[in-house]
């Protein structure tokens, strides 16, 4: 391995560049003799081994002669999934623990040992699995591969899911979240120890953590619920209810507010600070106090399950709410402050493309709507859910793939220049679909399809920055505005010209709420008239390390002159105060901003 790195730093310190071609030429070099293939060299091992040798042999690395620019640039070739990282954060998705569900939706997924809708095969949910639910151990783990693959993790979102967040008790949901900050906060000597002593403690009460004992324990049960002859949560809450070991954890899984704002605060000077952190809800389950109560908690985004606007394609899925509870849960979150994240599924059981296509042009372009960012995905047959029968029956079928890309390509033509579509598949392995699109590169040949019609597109993920280099002279401020039933908004970005095409290097959204709808809702509402709100500060490029410098858009003051143009905005149009939903990690940057703490948020008097 040390002699693959010296090629690499050797090439590099001639001032030639290595791509992922020129990098996997020089492995394949490397490996060329070596007939036992376990012993073969591998991309994956080069950063964990140079950053051992870092830490741990200070001498050797010295002596491979490599100053700040060179790491720099030896980094950029041996760091994996550089992607990972290129909005400017890390993010961790964590997991909740199974339990019922307050809907029993026609095509949701009920493996018993996942909470509802998500299934054991998927990639956060196997961590989730191995980790006991623990958050703790999900977050030390997940940040020990982001190490690994070279990634900084000193800037973090945390996206907490696992179905109807309020489903769950108070105590477990703070304790949930108290326990994330806690292994952020813990120094990485400590966390290693303390990773272990909960593992021991799980172990005691006999909770199992193998998938395969797991699979065992769950299998009659997932064969009552899969063959009807019960439901999910009667399953959910033998299997975890009834168990001895995890009544005894939830005991423990239990905290206060006190106990969660003194995390809170730690976090506020950690290396490892939050900058984000996103629940999942229905738009029915929302209302003020619920919103109150997880902004409390530090949350600063809501990923809302509204699915479909079509009355009649929702009972027909057995789905509760309608359009109007999801007016309501976007006019109230929108007033906290919070991103609004919708997630809308095409293809349900009654629904045509033409169908699909006119709901979502509702969801963005309906003024009680009008998402942040949308998850857009296919519905996909999972057996063990009610929609098995529908497909036996011949009254629900899959789109066909070219029919389902045309949709999806027209979709994201539809789609402002301020709603970011963050999905469109769900992380479900190809056996466990039955029928329906199990190509997991669909975004790709849905973005080659929007490429062959040769229209402009305005989706803010097709227009990000990514990897790319930022030169502050060419970016332009430019103010997209538009309306909201209950608010004007205003979309402030920074974009540059990248191969002829429109790159996003950063925005803000500044939300200017209606002088009537705070009025009609004064006792509900943490704001008062007259107050503005700053709901997300972001800017793309390669993410830097707190304090220091990028080769992307990152730390060129672009975000303090977005605040500042939209406290300049919100001045003129006669607002008195600013608010911004600041997350626990980016407290200090606001107050450098002129910004004190005021409740929920964050204040400055214009």
């Amino acid at each position: 391995m040390e002699a693959l790195l010296l090629d690499i730093l050797a090439l590099l310190k001639q001032g030639e560049a290595i791509d992922a071609a020129k990098l996997a030429a020089l492995v394949r070099t490397r490996n060329e003799n070596v007939a036992d293939v376990s012993k073969h060299l591998a991309k994956k091992r080069l950063f964990p081994f140079y950053l051992r040798v870092k830490t741990e042999d200070p001498a050797r690395w010295l002596g491979w002669g490599i100053d700040p620019d060179l790491e720099k640039r030896l980094l950029a070739v041996i760091q994996m999934k550089p992607r990972r990282t290129a909005s400017g954060v890390a993010t961790i998705t964590v997991i909740t623990k199974p339990w019922p569900c307050g809907s029993d939706c026609l095509y949701c997924p009920n493996d018993v040992r996942m909470p509802k809708s998500y299934l054991s095969d998927e990639p956060a949910c196997q961590r989730a699995e191995r980790n006991f639910f623990d958050p703790y151990l999900q977050v030390s783990s997940r940040l020990r591969a982001l190490r690994e693959m070279g990634h900084p993790t000193d800037k973090i979102e945390l996206i907490v899911l696992g179905g109807t967040w309020c489903d769950y008790p108070e105590g477990y949901r703070i304790w949930f979240v108290r326990e994330l900050f806690r292994a952020l906060n813990d120094p990485l000597e400590r966390a290693a120890g303390e990773a272990e002593r909960i593992r021991e403690r799980y172990r005691g009460w006999e909770i199992p953590s193998d998938a395969e004992a797991l699979a065992r324990n769950a299998e009659a049960e997932q064969d009552r619920v899969t063959s009807r002859e019960t439901t999910y949560n009667q399953a959910v809450s033998r299997l975890y209810g009834e168990h001895a070991g995890w009544r005894r954890a939830a005991l423990e899984q239990t905290a206060t507010f006190a106990e969660l704002e003194a995390q809170h605060e730690l976090n506020e000077r950690a290396d490892r600070r939050v900058v984000g952190l996103v629940i999942e809800t229905r738009p029915e389950s929302i209302t003020a106090d619920r919103l109150a109560h997880i902004r409390r908690l530090g949350c600063t985004k809501v990923q809302i399950g509204v699915q479909s606007l079509d009355e009649a394609i929702l009972r027909e899925n057995n789905r509760a709410g309608d359009a109007t509870a999801v007016a309501r849960s976007f006019a109230l979150a929108r007033a906290f402050g919070f991103k609004i994240h919708a997630h809308m599924m095409a293809n349900l059981c009654g629904a045509t493309p033409e169908s699909d296509l006119a709901d979502y042009r509702r969801l963005v372009g309906d003024p009680a709507f009008r998402p942040d960012e949308v998850k857009l995905y296919p519905c996909a047959l999972v057996d063990g859910t009610a929609l098995v029968e529908r497909f036996a029956e011949g009254t629900w079928s899959p789109y066909g793939e070219d029919e389902l890309i045309e949709l999806l390509a027209r979709c994201v033509l539809a789609t402002p220049p301020y709603t970011r579509i963050s999905r469109m598949i769900r992380d479900i392995s190809a056996r466990d679909i039955m029928a329906g699109n199990k190509k997991t590169n669909l975004r790709q040949l849905v973005e080659a399809a929007v490429a062959r019609s040769d229209k402009p597109v305005d989706e803010i993920r097709y227009r990000e920055l990514s990897t790319a280099d930022a030169a502050p002279e060419t970016l332009e401020l430019s103010v997209f505005p538009y309306e909201t039933a209950h608010a004007d908004e205003r979309f402030l970005q920074w974009t540059m010209r990248s191969d002829g095409a429109e790159k996003i290097a950063g925005f803000l959204r500044l939300s200017l709420p209606h002088a009537d709808f705070v009025r009609e809702h004064a006792s509900e509402l943490p704001v008062s008239v007259g107050d503005a709100m700053i709901r997300e500060v972001h800017v793309y490029g390669k993410a830097a390390q707190l304090h220091d410098t990028s080769t992307g858009a990152q730390h060129l003051g672009l975000g303090r002159r977005l605040v500042e143009e939209a406290c300049a905005i919100a001045r003129s149009a006669g607002y008195r105060r600013m608010n911004v939903i600041s997350a626990v990690g980016t407290r200090g940057y606001y107050r450098n901003l002129g910004f004190s703490d005021c409740g929920l948020y964050q204040r400055r008097n214009l």
